[in-house]
């Protein structure tokens, strides 16, 4: 990722924000242009076939082993059936150029493409029309699950850009203990139901940034356990809205940056979920919050009944900040904009809410609720002995039109994704937020 475009005062301040945000710097350690000067890999020379009824599973492991100490698998444009799931190991230097589409074609569970143990890599196309068409649908219809698109595990100095990932059977992109490593520059489109999650993130030190989500699950949501993750630039696009969890026990998050982020006809903005557990999240921000149509707003709820009950008193949450959030929801007198539902055991402290401007769609109020919430905004308590007590509601009548008023985005859905229907591979956008410019361009 390059700063060319951005001028020399932005780029200071840029690099600033990215600097106090991640503890070092992301992404492959040799460039694309390297590894394809080492090797270049192409699947059609190891037995792939440019055709839906052909499975290229063996041919994209072939060529992954033949450059797995050093060069580029190449996928060239035109499309190609999955039928095998692949599992790609203990590659250096490496990159998987997919400039065509796969297609699933395969009905067996687990991961249709696993990267693990892996350094120095990266997933991209460089048409920026490279995707992975999942046909989830067929299994929705009929009530079921099938296998997820992409996992990375164990995975150090990464990429993954301007590529789609499309109606997968069930979650989109899963980073599972990974760090140094960057994502942007994508889009991800799924049915309309839970359970089709669009990216997962856990581990240390990663950029997540002009990334576009329909679905009715997770957005961009950070999973136990993560540090130092700067996530920026998101379209939660008749999503689920981005969360952190479900949070259990020995919980250990912190140091987590959320920066503009715009979210319409979503269940949440944002949802911080557990239900008893140990340990805590703490030293997070939470800013430039964007959005619409939404059924709750900001919800910490250490209650969250759709979790099995975790062995502790209750994960702790403190030093969290909520800023400028500015918006509407779409009955703020039925879903609380502000939910702050902490657990007796271990209540929450410092939690502070500035600048908060979000208003109802329906009706004439607004609630903000909370219980064993200490901080400031929101009608928190601001207390300093920080012991349990119940669900206290404050109502809000008015909040200026000109502090809530948002621009929305051109590219708002009106409805979700049918989940028995086909989803169409969508181009890679051009904007994520209202008003800013990706932070790198399009490469197709």
């Amino acid at each position: 990722m390059k700063l060319s475009s951005i001028s020399t005062l932005a780029g200071i301040l840029f690099s600033s924000l990215v600097t106090a945000q991640l503890s070092g710097t992301v992404g492959p350690t040799t460039s694309t242009a390297s590894k394809a000067a080492t090797k270049v890999c192409n699947i059609l020379d190891y037995g792939g076939v440019a055709s839906t009824s052909t499975d290229n599973g063996a041919a994209i492991l072939a060529a992954w082993t033949a450059c797995v100490d050093g060069g580029e698998v190449y996928i060239p444009a035109g499309n190609y059936g999955l039928a095998t799931w692949v599992t790609l190991t203990g590659g250096t230097g490496i990159a998987i150029r997919l400039d065509g589409i796969l297609y699933r074609t395969g009905t067996a569970s687990g991961n249709m493409i696993f990267v693990e143990h892996t350094t120095d890599f990266e997933f991209f196309s460089s048409t920026s029309a490279g995707a992975i068409q999942g046909y989830g649908y067929t299994f929705h219809a009929d009530g079921t699950y099938g296998p997820r698109i992409l996992r990375l595990s164990q995975v150090v100095g990464f990429s993954i850009h301007d590529i789609a990932l499309v109606d997968s059977p069930a979650f989109h992109l899963t980073l599972d203990t990974c760090s140094d490593g960057e994502v942007y520059n994508m889009i991800i489109r799924g049915g309309n139901e839970g359970g089709l999650d669009g990216i997962d993130v856990w581990g240390t030190n990663i950029w997540v940034h002009d990334v576009e989500v329909t679905n009715k699950d997770e957005c961009v949501t950070v999973k136990n356990p993560a540090s130092y993750m700067l996530i920026e630039n998101i379209y939660c696009n008749w999503s689920g809205g981005s969360a952190f969890g479900s949070l259990g026990a020995d919980t250990d998050i912190h140091h987590i940056t959320y920066n503009h982020i715009y979210t319409q006809n979503s269940n949440q903005m944002l949802l911080l979920k557990s239900n008893g557990g140990s340990g805590s999240v703490y030293s997070c921000q939470f800013t430039n919050f964007m959005g619409h149509s939404n059924a709750y707003t900001l919800d910490i709820d250490g209650y969250w009944s759709s979790e099995t009950t975790a062995t502790g008193d209750g994960v702790l949450y403190h030093d969290l900040t909520f800023s400028h959030w500015h918006g509407t929801c779409l009955n703020g007198g039925t879903r609380a904009a502000i939910q702050a539902l902490c657990p007796s055991g271990a209540p929450c402290y410092n939690i502070d809410i500035e600048n908060f401007y979000i208003w109802t769609e329906a009706g004439s109020e607004v609630l903000y609720k909370d219980e064993n919430a200490y901080g400031t905004g929101g009608g928190l308590n601001t207390g300093t002995s920080y012991t349990a007590y119940s669900v206290v509601t404050k109502t809000v009548t008015s909040v200026p039109a000109a502090s809530y008023a948002i621009t929305t985005m051109a590219a708002d859905l009106t409805a979700g994704f049918a989940i028995s229907n086909s989803i169409p591979i969508p181009a890679v956008p051009t904007s994520f937020y209202p008003g800013l410019a990706p932070i790198s361009a399009k490469l197709g």
